[in-house]
């Protein structure tokens, strides 16, 4: 069945954080379960892809419960490493994976906290991304991952921008993360 793209936009978004604005949607229109939304040319985001860039556990754990397949990002996000290490064994590009909106798999593991993931990745041939997913891993309040991720590259790059324009060492500070802070400090990051 096909939906108005407005409304596939709309339950794309909601699958970002809206864990109950989701359900409400599917149970009027189940189809919108594996619908994607097209942000731009070859930018597709579906309701799993949208929770697994932002780190909703809850959300992307409802829709794998619904039926949706496990990608390899939401694995990772999920710190899910025996699925990662089968899904690598049956493509090794995959672990350099993008999700949604080109994210690279290495954020995905970052918000898991799981360094084995990130050891998994590196040791299969990935790790692109890795100043980028320091912000992962400072949103969900990761030190040992941000420090693993510091000592991979990423304290090279410590003016890497979020998508909201903003360096890791003040979205530490904007979460008064103080461990995070001092690490970031302790690292060379300057305000």
């Amino acid at each position: 069945m096909e939906f108005p793209q407005e409304q596939v936009r709309e339950f794309v978004i909601a699958a970002h954080f809206n864990l109950e604005k989701v359900k409400a949607m599917l149970a009027e229109h189940p189809g919108l379960l594996t619908v994607a939304f097209e942000w731009g040319p070859g930018d597709y985001e579906d309701g799993l892809g949208a929770a697994s860039h932002v780190g909703n556990r809850p959300i992307a754990e409802f829709f794998l419960g619904q039926g949706v397949p496990l990608t390899v990002c939401a694995a990772a996000m999920l710190g899910r490493k025996a699925d990662v290490e089968q899904f690598i064994a049956g493509d090794a590009a995959l672990a350099n994976a993008k999700g949604a909106h080109g994210i690279p798999i290495m954020f995905h593991a970052a918000m898991s906290g799981d360094t084995s993931i990130a050891d998994l990745l590196v040791a299969k041939g990935g790790g692109e991304g890795i100043p980028f997913a320091l912000h992962g891993a400072i949103a969900h309040e990761h030190v040992d991952m941000a420090r693993w991720l510091l000592d991979h590259g990423a304290k090279d790059h410590l003016d890497v921008k979020n998508y909201e324009g903003k360096s890791p060492l003040v979205k530490a500070e904007e979460s008064d993360n103080a461990a995070m802070v001092n690490l970031l400090r302790e690292y060379g990051a300057t305000a």
